[in-house]
């Protein structure tokens, strides 16, 4: 078994830290999760010059949430069937934050449970878990040490320098499915709200239309006829609420249409439904210099989210007959000449929630919201965004 010393570091490690820069390099790059995981997995088999290599994810019920492999064919592991549980040694990597190796994992007690007639047989092993704040996250695995019988401590050294780096990539993303799991339950909210405001009272009032021409059918005719054309109306008015609202769940195609290109086609289907006079105007598109092609999606993402609720507000509640949205560098303007409010009475945020939600939506953005208003004047949401 090799020892750790400085000189017998240097010249292993001149390439080996090429690896691992490389690694960290992914981790801080745009890829996607699976590809920087995956990336991981292959410097680790590399680093520690081993056949086989995986890195795996615990889902907290017994399984693994994500795990990968080095090493093997695509049908090699299709062989494998379904992904293994953590039991036996791979559960019991993620018990403890202490790296383990061996020169014979069949040796070890822990060594029992999932082992298909497909999987290779392996020998040598180490086990390097991956930590964050004290917890284990992951674990990396890697066995069959090739031409030596066992890995040395460099191994497990390099790879514990990798483990510490994929603690970020794994704690990142978490953050990014948890930030996920939190925008979806925000826009279930805002649907809620949407259909409790809009949908739910144009059904109520089809309940008491019929109900009214019901009664007036007998005793009179022209009455009843009147009530069955206001039905007709509001049924028709309830279908085209429906239809933008699935519109409003469906994800806007930014990445192929872009931004502009996406409240382009909101906008005719908008007008369409409602039969308002809907302009859009694009003196430039609002961006960030700095951000990249995720950040740049989840950036223009909020933005039509913001516009989308303006638009909305001014459909829904302003009674708007002209609306106009401009698309400048540092923003987004929209206007329309409804019946106008006043900002800031308390009870309109306690009702129209949409408010608010524009103004944390731009926080988030590093911009700002500024809503002008008065009744019968018509409103004016500018969105300043941040560079």
């Amino acid at each position: 078994m090799r020892k750790l010393s400085s000189n017998s570091m240097s010249e292993p490690l001149s390439p080996a830290l090429k690896a691992v820069s490389d690694a960290v390099l992914a981790v801080a790059s745009q890829l996607s999760v699976d590809e920087v995981l995956q990336q991981l997995v292959d410097s680790a088999r590399e680093l520690a010059g081993a056949r086989y290599a995986a890195l795996g994810i615990p889902d907290g019920d017994g399984g693994f949430r994500r795990f990968l492999v080095s090493g093997m064919s695509d049908g090699l592991i299709a062989a494998m069937g379904p992904l293994p549980r953590t039991h036996g040694m791979l559960g019991a990597m993620l018990e403890s934050t202490a790296p383990y190796r061996t020169e014979d994992i069949h040796q070890d007690p822990r060594f029992k449970g999932w082992w298909p007639r497909q999987h290779p047989d392996m020998r040598s092993f180490l086990g390097v878990p991956i930590v964050a704040e004290g917890e284990v996250i992951g674990s990396f695995y890697l066995t069959e040490k090739r031409d030596e019988p066992a890995f040395g401590d460099e191994d497990q050294a390099l790879i514990e320098l990798l483990a510490a780096h994929a603690s970020i990539a794994i704690t990142n993303a978490r953050l990014y499915e948890r930030s996920r799991e939190l925008s979806i339950l925000s826009e279930r909210n805002r649907l809620a709200l949407e259909l409790h405001d809009v949908v739910s009272q144009k059904l109520f009032s089809l309940v008491l239309t019929a109900e009214a021409a019901a009664m007036q059918l007998d005793r009179d005719p022209a009455a009843a006829r009147h009530q069955v054309e206001r039905l007709g109306a509001l049924s028709r008015e309830a279908l085209d609420e429906l239809r933008s609202l699935i519109f409003g769940l469906r994800p806007p195609e930014l990445e192929q249409d872009g931004l502009e290109g996406a409240l382009r086609k909101e906008v005719e289907m908008l007008r369409g439904v409602h039969g308002v006079e809907i302009e859009l105007i694009s003196d430039g598109l609002p961006g960030d210099s700095d951000s990249d092609g995720d950040g740049e999606g989840l950036r223009n993402l909020a933005l039509m989210r913001i516009v989308d609720e303006a638009l909305h507000n001014a459909l829904r509640h302003a009674r708007a007959q002209h609306i106009r949205v401009r698309l400048t560098d540092d923003g987004i303007e929209v206007s329309d000449d409804g019946v106008g409010f006043e900002p800031e009475k308390p009870e309109l945020r306690s009702r129209h929630l949409g408010l608010t939600s524009m103004e944390e939506r731009a926080r988030e953005l590093g911009g700002t919201i500024e809503i002008r208003s008065a009744p019968g004047a018509g409103t004016t949401v500018r969105l300043r965004t941040g560079h």
